[in-house]
C-alpha cells in the first residue's frame, strides 16, 4: 500500500510540479521511501533567494502516518530546530490524515516560512526576537539564508 501510494504521489508531482519546490527519491528511485526536497525562500520573506534542502523519510505505514520531514539546510524560524526538525501540525501523527500528501506538507512547510507560530516554537529564543523585535528577525533570517542557503 505504502509503495503504491508514494508511487502515485511521485507521478502526480512530475505532472503538477509545486512552484518553487522539488521533490523527489535519492538514487534515482532506489529508495522510494527517502527522497531528497527543495523549498524555495517565499518571495517577499527574509528567506527569498534561498534553496533549502529537506530530508523526506516515508515509514512503511505511509499514509497512514506522516512522513518524517526535516531541513538539511540551517534554517533561522522558531519552528525549526538547530537539528532540522519542523513543528507544524500536518507533520504530527494526531493532525496527520491519510488524504494528506507530500504535496500538501511541501506547501504548509512554505507557509510555515512566510508565517511562523511563536506558540509551537522549537526555538524559544528565535520565537522571542519574532514577537518582540520583527525587524531583527528579518535580519538574522536573511543573514543565515544567505550564509546557508544561496550557495
Amino acid at each position: 500500500m505504502a509503495l503504491r501510494r508514494i508511487k502515485q504521489e511521485l507521478a502526480e508531482l512530475k505532472q503538477e510540479p509545486i512552484t518553487g519546490c522539488t521533490a523527489a527519491p535519492m538514487d534515482d528511485g532506489k529508495d522510494m521511501f527517502h527522497w531528497k526536497a527543495t523549498i524555495k525562500g517565499p518571495p517577499e520573506s527574509p528567506y527569498e533567494g534561498g534553496t533549502f534542502n529537506m530530508d523526506i523519510v516515508f515509514r512503511r505505514d505511509y499514509p497512514f502516518t506522516p512522513p518524517i520531514v526535516k531541513f538539511e539546510t540551517p534554517v533561522y524560524h522558531p519552528n525549526v530546530n538547530k537539528q532540522g526538525g519542523i513543528c507544524l501540525d500536518v507533520l504530527k501523527a494526531t493532525h496527520w490524515a491519510p488524504s494528506l500528501t507530500i504535496s500538501k506538507v511541501l506547501l504548509s512547510i512554505s507557509s510555515l516560512l512566510c508565517d511562523p507560530n511563536p506558540d509551537s516554537a522549537l526555538e524559544m529564543d528565535i520565537a522571542i526576537i519574532y514577537r518582540n523585535d520583527r525587524e531583527q528577525y528579518n535580519r538574522n533570517a536573511r543573514e543565515w539564508t544567505q550564509k546557508h542557503a544561496m550557495k
